[in-house]
């Protein structure tokens, strides 16, 4: 029988529920007009990213490949909605910066450990 990961002890997983934390935290300051239009994508793919992570974590590994390919592109839709977030002037340089270094530490280590599965 395949193995299953417990998601909750892997820390993609964890690192990306606290991008998803952080994403929600910074919406709090976007303005109210945006709420169902840049606000609901980026919350949406921010969630997406440890969601889809939880989800694969049952499966084969040749099915996790999958769901972290959807995670991974995910949190590449996630980086361009904060450029323009920050073109907009929803977010500053410096938070655009903190949540795109996680953001690339995540995709890192993602990377890594999907070409660690079988």
């Amino acid at each position: 029988m395949a193995k299953r990961h417990n998601y909750k002890n892997l820390k993609i997983w964890q690192l990306g529920l606290d991008i998803a934390n952080n994403i929600s935290d910074v919406l709090m300051k976007f303005p109210k007009h945006e709420r169902y239009d840049l606000c609901s994508q980026l919350s949406r793919c921010s969630i997406s990213i440890p969601s889809n992570i939880a989800e694969g974590s049952a499966r084969t590994d040749k099915s996790f490949k999958i769901f972290i390919d959807y995670s991974l592109g995910s949190s590449f839709e996630l980086g361009t909605q904060l450029l323009v977030a920050n073109h907009r002037n929803y977010i500053d340089g410096e938070t655009l910066k903190l949540l795109e270094n996680k953001i690339e530490e995540w995709q890192r280590m993602t990377m890594g450990f999907q070409n660690n599965l079988e």
